[in-house]
């Protein structure tokens, strides 16, 4: 059995102007289920999220082993995506998943081995998600936006642990570990709940 680190998670679900997501995406809301529906959406994510860094943690580099982690998932529209994929990939239009690690530089000689229980976690970084993409995704690969929406978050979580695509092997490599960590996880990736 392995391990679950313990996980504090900010979960968003809003537009880029910080409205709530909603307007018009009501049938990806319900389509999602428990990834979208209020304080069950945060509970679900950070069992999610933290099954999966218990799985990750025996490959994890030293710089990045903690018993606790901080993370934050903004779930949001095509517009608001589009706008940071813009502005940090400086790619016009909508993209499913971003990433933007905190852990990019290395932490200072010790500093994993002071964190104890009661410590600050590790920040890992944000996660954000556009429902729109990963709702046409969901159609075209033919399973439920709950699965979708939960592929694309194991992709993001790879990303802010250091792992990268930049050729087609190491893409094959990455959506293969991704397959691997649902597989594996203990928590359902049905929308049915």
């Amino acid at each position: 059995m392995t391990l679950q680190p313990r996980l504090e998670l900010t979960l968003r679900l809003e537009c880029g102007d910080g409205s709530p997501l909603g307007s018009g995406l009501e049938p990806q809301l319900a389509a999602a289920g428990p990834l979208t529906a209020g304080d069950q959406a945060e509970q679900h994510w950070q069992a999610l999220l933290g099954d999966w860094l218990g799985q990750l943690g025996p490959e994890l580099t030293a710089q990045l082993r903690a018993p606790a982690y901080s993370l934050g998932l903004l779930i949001t529209d095509d517009p608001s995506i589009a706008v940071l994929n813009g502005e940090w990939r400086h790619q016009e239009g909508p993209t499913d998943v971003l990433s933007f690690a905190a852990q990019e530089a290395p932490l200072p000689p010790g500093a994993l081995a002071q964190l104890g229980e009661d410590d600050e976690p590790l920040e890992l970084g944000d996660i954000v998600i556009s429902l729109e993409t990963a709702a046409r995704q969901a159609q075209e690969q033919q399973h439920d936006l709950a699965r979708e929406l939960q592929f694309l978050a194991s992709h993001g979580l790879l990303h802010l642990l250091g792992w990268d695509h930049p050729d087609a092997p190491s893409l094959e490599r990455m959506l293969a570990r991704q397959e691997e960590l649902l597989a594996k996880t203990v928590v359902p990736i049905s929308s049915q709940g």
